[in-house]
């Protein structure tokens, strides 16, 4: 046995995986196993295991609970035998009885006489292949491990996952059940047409009335039957099953009546004349005498033939112009296989509906008079063509799964179910392949095409070749078609059951369920319905072609099943059937799509809607399975194969897309500080692109890995509340810094990596307790940096909306500082695909300085919005030079304050409160006259982005500067201008003139002497740091231009400015970029990674 692990179904009707034969509470390890004895609890000792295993093969599949509930009602447990079925008994007897059905006797003549020989035979071919195939598939699989109860259901979602299995499964089940409504319609046909005409309660009074009575007849007694069948499933299904070699040995009998029937034919043919008309066959219904007149002694006498065509019984009567004018001729139906006959009867003769069976080749006299349905003629029923009569053969080749829903009931499964399968189906197409020939060897071709044997006084037609009576056939055939509609309703339930009872179609559940002793009521109720559909249809011609879309269906993801393993190459995959192959299961896969839309392609249509209805409920709605199927393994292969073709280069332009790694936080409850963070990552993705949500637990792997799983837990709870899909990693390590810094190196695999890092602002930076969370923010900034990917930091994340949140109007302001190849168009474009954003007006902030010419600034600007196709409005903002005001040298001398302070943390206590009051007396009065709420920052996010940050001088430091804008600075109080790059394509707005001129303007915002002027004014000035004060004093101007115009927008998108590359002024960082943001609600700080990532070309 290749699996050592198997499904059973648990309490509460949802199957587990389980390993049947482990029992570590009763393992007794002895002394020479005590070095292992720790472990035993999950790994058992092999002769428990070998134990296990020898009990479970000993159970039969699919009827454990029925066991059980006859073994309690016996008051005390029976010992359960092991099964002894062999290959013969237990699967090719079975495979032909389910196989050999009411086809073969009710319509293959037909099917021949209509088709010829050598389309019928080539029908049939394609047929018996498509079986042959599936069986060769199906051997593989069910030799790959016991196959228990539901059989190909089980097979296929074993194999291809819950999704397919679920929903080849139903239509399996469907197919099973209308193949019952089918055998049931057989029934009632046998036994209205050939064995008790007179039971018929419609009665037409007409000639063209009779399909209809027909039909009507079929469904009051198909009704009927269909009650008494199910009362008898339901009551005693075990005798179903003991009679059941009953109906096998009347199929077989019913065969070998043929086969002597054409033997005897070859020297004696049977004697059934037909009476022609002409080239018209005629219905013997009507008369006895198959003459236009007899002789009776000396007189001439019309006979009943000429009542039927003739106005009066007198020979000067007004007669039909055909009947008048061609002679009444007599030739035997089955002239023998001797006989030549099949010269005649290799060609096909379809027809339209209405048309009279004429024997072709027999010359008859024109007829001018409009067709009379009432005249005695033997019509066609319906209009024929080739794929309707493979939709009508099709479903007498099925039934080649029973021997594998046996399996637990066989000696060597693995043995028995490839031979007897291949053997049954080898047998049943050398008998059907004969009968084509023989059939077409012996009958004459206008009995062939009498559906009815109306010329040959209501016979069954094949019945008229068997010997020694027709009434073998005729009563042989009653009661296999019996037995076959009675095993169907004990066969369907079962399979809905199984279906029901793994719980993947949350809404069958209820089907699970039965009697005590596992007999499924409420499925056979439901069966019963179903059937009931097809007994209202009432045409057997009408039911035949629906039930073979299903089986075909279902034969065909077996063959799929069976090439994907094979494929694969799973190590799981260890057929004992070793005459496989996967170019023979794609054949038997392509053969059976062929054949469903050769049948029928509108029947093939609406088959194949409700299976991926039922897939895309069963992923939607569906209890998560996890079975080892092909599915998932051709997921692995398939996701190996594009990580190894994403290795080949990065992503081009027009393929970019933001993979995001979102940093989080967690509490010690392991809950998510911000889950706000997670909506915005859900919005800015749409569902689109990689999305990793990183965390980071302190500690040892060893002592904190329970705390890392429930960490997991709650933040994929999160992710599927905030529909985030993507995939989740929390890291253990010994400090936040380092196990942040892990995750950037490490997350993603392959060319599947993140490029973009989404984080929170750390809006308790300044607090003492937190002094270490600026320092992890400036060093994530620096390592997004060097990593080469783009960094968003959202700042008051608490305020963004959430997804269920609408913006009814409002906008989108981007403030585009500093070239970042494209971020900062990418993303409102983005957010705006979200119904959150979706009525949000993108708007977009350029600054133009003295030198600058602003409205040219706005066309360009507008011009390469339009190239990019971006709908958002444009504004030039002018920042005119300035002096320093003294709020600036306020702001500037508050912030290196508080840096002395938070430089003091790493001191003693007694030294640390020493420094701070030295510190606070000497700024005292500073510090007084400076206007709290002007001081007064308001942010509240957690993490940021870097971008590279190019010093020239300490004259010459800039606020904003990316790494994309190598080769120029910029002025302390205007932010940078846009590089001019030669290895992308990107519409500049600034000239290299304006680049020079901005190079060589001053960076100061004002003398010398004014500086001296304001130092004299406040002494404590003029030991600022003369770079931080340009700094500040660009942060604030920024702040008031930003503030001014987008005070009232929904959310704010800026330049990110880099970390000094010196690290003495980290502190000074954090608070630069508090200023800059001042007074806003919404804010994005972005940085580009370092590549463009948005382009006006196609």
């Amino acid at each position: 046995m290749s699996n050592n692990v198997f499904f059973y179904p648990s309490g509460d009707g949802n199957p587990k995986e389980s390993s049947p034969f482990i029992n570590s509470s009763e393992m007794d390890t002895g002394k020479n196993m005590a070095l292992f004895e720790e472990e035993m609890d999950t790994s058992p000792m092999v002769s428990s295991l070998l134990s296990g295993l020898a009990n479970y093969t000993n159970l039969t599949q699919g009827v454990k609970e029925h066991e059980e509930a006859e073994n309690n009602e016996g008051g005390k447990k029976k010992p359960v035998q092991a099964p002894r079925m062999g290959t013969f008994m237990g699967v090719y007897l079975p495979c032909l009885q389910n196989i050999f059905g009411v086809i073969l006797f009710l319509r293959l003549t037909w099917v021949v006489g209509v088709g010829g020989i050598m389309e019928s035979f080539i029908m049939v071919v394609m047929c018996c292949s498509c079986t042959m195939l599936t069986a060769i598939s199906m051997s593989a699989i069910a030799t790959n491990g016991v196959v228990p109860a539901g059989g190909s259901y089980y097979m296929i979602s074993r194999s291809l996952g819950p999704e397919f299995g679920g929903a080849v499964g139903l239509c399996f089940y469907l197919g099973t059940t209308f193949a019952g409504a089918m055998y049931i319609l057989g029934t009632i046909e046998i036994l209205l047409t050939y064995l008790f005409p007179g039971m018929a309660i419609f009665i037409a009074q007409e000639a063209r009335e009779e399909p209809a009575a027909l039909l009507n007849n079929m469904r009051v007694y198909g009704t009927c039957v269909l009650t008494c069948m199910a009362i008898v499933v339901f009551v005693g299904v075990k005798y179903v099953n003991k009679f059941a070699l009953v109906f096998l040995g009347c199929v077989i009998l019913s065969i070998i009546a043929i086969y002597a029937g054409v033997i005897k034919s070859a020297f004696d043919p049977p004697d059934f004349p037909i009476c022609l008309l002409g080239n018209r066959t005629l219905s013997r219904k009507g008369f006895d005498v198959c003459a236009k007149f007899i002789d009776s002694g000396n007189e001439t006498v019309t006979t009943k033939l000429w009542a039927l065509f003739c106005s009066s019984p007198f020979l000067n009567a007004t007669c039909d112009t055909y009947f008048s004018q061609n002679n009444v001729t007599e030739v035997q139906g089955i002239p023998g296989v001797a006989s030549g006959l099949i010269r005649d009867n290799l060609w096909a003769g379809y027809m339209q509906k209405g048309i009279i069976v004429e024997k072709q080749g027999l010359r008859s006299a024109p007829n001018s008079d409009a067709l009379n349905l009432d005249q005695p003629y033997v019509f066609s029923d319906m209009t024929t063509y080739f794929t309707l009569l493979v939709g009508i053969y099709f479903p007498s080749v099925t039934g080649i799964m029973a021997g594998s829903n046996r399996s637990g009931d066989l000696r060597d499964a693995q043995k028995s179910i490839p031979i007897g399968t291949i053997m049954a189906i080898a047998t049943t197409s050398f008998v059907y392949i004969s009968s084509v020939i023989l059939f077409g060897a012996c009958i004459e071709g206008v009995v062939l095409r009498d559906k009815f044997g109306e010329a040959v006084n209501g016979n069954l037609v094949v019945g008229t070749l068997a010997w020694p009576s027709p009434w073998v056939i005729v009563i042989g055939s009653f009661f296999s078609t019996c037995g076959a509609g009675l095993q169907s309703l004990t066969g369907a339930p079962r399979l809905l059951q199984a279906i029901a009872r793994d719980g993947i179609v949350p809404f069958l559940q209820v089907f699970g369920h039965g009697k005590a002793n596992g007999e499924p009521t409420w499925a056979l109720l439901l069966t019963a319905c179903i059937c009931e559909i097809g007994i209202l249809i009432a045409s057997l011609d009408e039911v035949a072609p629906i039930l073979s879309m299903f089986f075909l269906m279902c034969y065909m993801f077996v063959n799929l099943a069976c090439a994907v393993q094979t494929l694969l190459r799973t190590p799981n995959w260890r057929p004992r059937f070793k005459y496989y192959h996967w170019t023979l299961s794609f054949l038997g896969m392509s053969l059976c799509l062929s054949l469903m839309f050769i049948c029928s392609w509108y029947y093939a249509l609406v088959a194949m809607s409700i299976a991926g209805l039922i897939y895309k409920y069963i992923e939607y709605r569906g209890a998560e399975k996890e079975w080892g199927d092909g599915i998932r393994g051709l997921s692995l292969s398939a996701a190996r194969y594009a990580l190894l073709r994403l290795e080949e280069g990065p992503p081009h332009t027009k393929n970019w897309r933001p993979q995001l790694l979102v940093l989080v936080r967690v509490d010690q409850d392991q809950n998510v500080v911000h889950p706000q963070l997670l909506s915005l990552t859900s919005q800015l993705k749409a569902g689109k692109g990689l999305t990793i949500v990183g965390s980071v637990v302190e500690g040892t792997y060893l002592e904190n890995h329970p705390q890392c799983q429930r960490a997991e837990e709650s933040i994929r709870r999160l992710m599927e509340a905030e529909k985030v899909k993507g995939f989740c990693k929390v890291v253990i390590s010994s400090n936040t810094r380092d196990g942040i810094s892990h995750l950037i190196q490490s997350s993603g695999l392959g060319g599947l990596q993140h490029n973009t890092l989404l984080v929170g602002w750390p809006r308790n930076w300044r607090q003492k307790e937190d002094h270490q969370t600026w320092r992890n923010f400036i060093e994530l900034v620096r390592e997004t940096t060097a990593a080469h990917l783009a960094l968003i930091v959202s700042k008051n994340v608490a305020m963004f909306p959430g997804n269920l949140e609408r913006f009814s109007e409002g906008n989108i302001d981007v403030w585009w500082v500093v070239h970042d190849g494209g971020m900062l168009m990418l993303l409102p474009f983005l957010l705006r695909h979200h119904k959150v954003w979706k009525r949000c007006t993108m708007r977009i902030f350029t600054v133009a300085q003295m030198d600058d010419n602003s409205i040219q600034m706005k066309k360009d600007l507008t011009t390469f919005l339009y190239h990019l196709r971006i709908n958002a409005e444009v504004e030039v903002v002018e920042m005119h030079d300035s002096d320093i005001s003294a709020y600036t040298y306020e702001k500037t001398l508050v912030m290196e304050q508080r840096s002395q302070i938070l430089k003091q943390m790493h001191l003693t206590k007694t030294e640390r409160e020493r420094e701070i009051q030295s510190i606070t007396d000497e700024s005292r009065g500073s510090i007084r006259r400076k206007n709290p709420s002007n001081s007064r920052l308001h942010l509240s996010v957690p993490e940021e982005q870097v971008g590279d940050c190019e010093e020239k001088s300490e004259e010459e430091v800039q606020l904003i500067h990316d790494k994309n804008t190598t080769g120029f600075s910029e002025s302390a109080q205007s932010p940078a201008e846009e590089p001019d790059t030669t290895q992308e394509k990107v519409h500049l707005t600034w000239t290299k003139d304006k680049c020079t001129a901005e190079k060589n303007s001053s960076k100061c915002p004002s003398t010398p002497e004014a500086i001296k002027d304001f130092f004299n004014m406040k002494p404590e000035w003029e030991n600022l740091n003369q770079s931080n004060v340009r700094r500040m004093h660009t942060a604030v101007k920024l702040n008031e231009v930003i503030v001014k115009k987008s005070h009232d927008a929904k959310l704010v998108l800026l330049n990110m400015p880099g970390p000094p590359r010196n690290r003495k002024g980290d502190e000074n960082y954090m608070e630069f970029l508090e200023v800059l943001t001042e007074h806003l609600d919404r804010v994005m700080l972005v940085r580009g990674g370092g590549r463009e990532v948005i382009t006006i070309y196609s």
